[in-house]
């Protein structure tokens, strides 16, 4: 009868140590989150539109981009940025460009009149929480590329635009102190394709008018003469993290 017991008592924690494990496991596996993005809100850029029509062709992928990863091997982060991507492009071409005309990945441009077709994709996406960074901070790598085509379908431009957003974690948790990174991410690149995409894709010169000179030179004259203006536009899309959401 005491061998039985004594059996029992092991049974008893072994059976225990197994209850503690699962929980455990419970408890780690519920470490991370699933972060959605809203659209992100861009203030009305005082820039001058580029005179060109333009199709902006929203792939499958991209429209319905989520990241998943697992950091140090317990916590699983799902961040799906969703409509967001849609969201950002359509507002933004919409402030640089005299029209716009959003299209879906199967249709074809070349029926169009348009001056140019411009496809945006995700190079890269990259996050880190403070238990890396051994801050209070979470941060957020993207990098976009944008194709740029001719009305033919002709690629002429392939830019790609490196963005980053932070936020800390003081007074927000986890899964939002994260996802407003990722918004100020997406502003960051907001920001850089107002003040450069011109110029590193050459857009502008596609459209049909661009033969006139007087249609570029109040945007060149502007350039060099208010320098201070593209820095304050800058920071102005990129904001702060008050008004990030």
């Amino acid at each position: 009868m005491t061998h039985r017991l004594a059996d029992n008592g092991k049974l008893n924690v072994l059976t225990c140590k197994t209850a503690l494990g699962l929980l455990l496991a419970l408890i780690m596996a519920g470490c991370g989150a699933n972060v959605v993005l809203d659209s992100p809100s861009i203030p009305t850029p005082l820039v001058v539109k580029i005179p060109a029509s333009v199709a902006l062709r929203i792939p499958v992928e991209f429209e319905s981009y989520i990241h998943e990863e697992e950091v140090i091997g317990r916590e699983e982060w799902s961040i799906n940025l969703g409509r967001s991507n849609a969201a950002l492009f359509t507002q933004l071409f919409g402030f640089m460009f005299d029209k716009v005309t959003v299209i879906g990945p199967d249709d074809d441009a070349t029926l169009l009149d348009i001056d140019a077709l411009v496809e945006p994709s995700i190079d890269a996406f990259e996050f880190s929480v403070p238990n890396q960074s051994k801050t209070e901070s979470f941060a957020v790598w993207i990098r976009y590329r944008i194709n740029v085509f001719d009305k033919e379908g002709i690629e002429v431009a392939s830019w790609p635009v490196s963005a980053y957003g932070k936020s800390q974690t003081t007074t927000l948790g986890g899964s939002n102190a994260l996802r407003r990174a990722a918004i100020l991410a997406m502003r960051d690149a907001a920001a850089l394709m107002i003040m450069q995409l011109d110029k590193s894709t050459g857009i502008s010169l596609l459209a049909e008018d661009s033969e006139e000179p007087s249609a570029a030179a109040p945007l060149a004259a502007d350039a060099n003469e208010s320098p201070s203006d593209s820095e304050s536009q800058s920071i102005s899309l990129r904001g702060t993290e008050d008004d990030a959401i």
